[in-house]
C-alpha cells in the first residue's frame, strides 16, 4: 500500500458496515471525519454525550444527524460516555473505539474496567501509519505514545500488536526493525541487548507472522543504501515495515519529526485491546481522524 488515500478506498463498504462508536463525539474536527467518512460510505456510528452539544457541533460542519448511519446516545458526562462507548464495543453493537472530546486518561480508564471494559491481559501500544514524501510505501511506528520505557517482554507485546494492525492492511509477513544508536551489541546500552534477543526470539518462533532484526541504527533501518555501506546483510535493513523504538522519547521526537519536517500524513490507533482503538490527538485535524479510522477499520478482523 503507497498511499493512506487508497487504506480509505479499500475500506469502502456500502453493505456490511462496521460500526465505530465514538465517545463524547460533540467535537467539531471529530464530526467532521464522520460527516467524511459517511461521504466514502466507511461505516456507521453511534454517538454518545450531550445530545444538545452533539447537535450545535454537527451544524457547524453540515453532518445530517438523520443520516440512517448514525445513532445519537444522550449522557450526562464524559466519564459516562467513556463508559457507555466502551460498553457499546465490549457487546459487539460497535466494531471499534473512537477517542471524541475527552482526556485519554478517562476513555482508558474504561477501557481497563474490569466489568465491561476491553482489557485482554496483554500490553496496549500505539500504533501510526506514516505516509512521508519521497518514500515508496507506508512505514509503520510504534510505540510513540503509550509505553514510556518498555522491557523485553513488553517491547515484543507491542512487536505483536503492530504486527496485527500490519496484517489487516495485508503485509502478511511484515518486517520489523527494532531501532538502537548502533549495529553491535553493547552491555551498555540496553537496547542494543533487547533488540538482539527480540532478533532471536522471532526466529525461533516465539514471535510469529513476521521477521525482526536489530539492532540497527535510523539510518540503516530505513536507507539500502547506508546499509550497503556498512556492509549490514539483513532482510530487513532499508526495508521495514514496522520501525520499533526503544522508549517513548524516541518514538515521540520521530513521529513528530515526521509530521513537521518530512510533511508526513498519519494515521494511529491503539492495539492490544479486544477491539481497534482510534486516540486522535488535539492537534489532528479531520483528514488525520480520518486516515487513523480506516487503519482501525481495515484490522477488525485481526483483531
Amino acid at each position: 500500500m503507497k498511499s493512506l488515500d487508497t487504506l480509505i478506498s479499500t475500506n469502502r463498504n456500502t453493505e456490511n458496515r462496521k460500526t465505530v462508536s465514538i465517545a463524547n463525539a460533540a467535537d467539531k474536527e471529530v464530526l467532521l471525519a464522520v460527516r467524511d467518512a459517511l461521504e466514502q460510505d466507511l461505516c456507521s456510528f453511534i454517538l454518545f454525550g450531550s445530545v444538545e452539544k452533539i447537535k450545535d457541533a454537527a451544524k457547524k460542519v453540515s453532518l445530517d444527524l438523520e443520516s440512517p448511519f448514525i445513532i445519537v446516545k444522550d449522557t450526562a458526562t464524559r466519564e459516562e460516555a467513556a463508559q457507555a462507548a466502551v460498553k457499546a464495543v465490549s457487546r459487539q453493537e460497535a466494531d471499534v473505539l473512537m477517542k471524541g472530546n475527552i482526556a485519554t486518561n478517562i476513555l482508558l480508564k474504561a477501557v481497563l474496567n474490569k466489568e465491561f471494559g476491553l482489557r485482554t491481559g496483554n500490553i496496549l501500544s500505539h500504533v501510526a501509519l506514516f505516509e512521508i514524501p519521497g518514500r515508496e510505501r507506508l512505514v509503520f511506528l510504534t510505540d510513540p505514545a503509550m509505553n514510556i520505557a518498555p522491557n523485553l517482554k513488553e517491547k515484543a507485546e507491542i512487536i505483536k500488536n503492530a504486527v496485527m494492525v500490519a496484517r489487516g492492511i495485508g503485509l502478511e509477513t511484515p518486517k520489523v526493525a527494532v531501532l538502537a544508536p548502533v549495529e553491535t551489541v553493547n552491555e551498555a546500552m540496553q537496547s542494543t541487548v533487547d533488540a538482539a534477543l527480540l532478533t532471536q526470539m522471532q526466529k525461533r518462533g516465539q514471535i510469529k507472522n513476521c521477521i525482526v532484526d536489530g539492532p540497527l541504527a535510523f539510518d540503516n533501518a530505513v536507507s539500502t543504501e547506508a546499509a550497503k555501506h556498512k556492509g549490514i546483510q539483513s532482510e530487513v535493513a532499508g526495508d521495514p515495515d514496522i520501525l520499533l523504538v526503544p522508549t517513548i522519547d524516541v518514538g515521540n521526537a520521530l513521529y513528530k519529526s515526521f509530521i513537521y519536517f518530512a510533511g508526513a500524513n498519519v494515521a494511529a490507533m491503539v492495539s492490544g485491546a479486544k477491539a481497534p482503538i482510534v486516540l486522535p490527538s488535539r492537534s489532528d485535524d479531520a483528514k488525520s481522524k480520518l486516515y487513523s479510522l480506516s487503519l482501525a477499520l481495515a484490522t477488525t478482523t485481526t483483531f
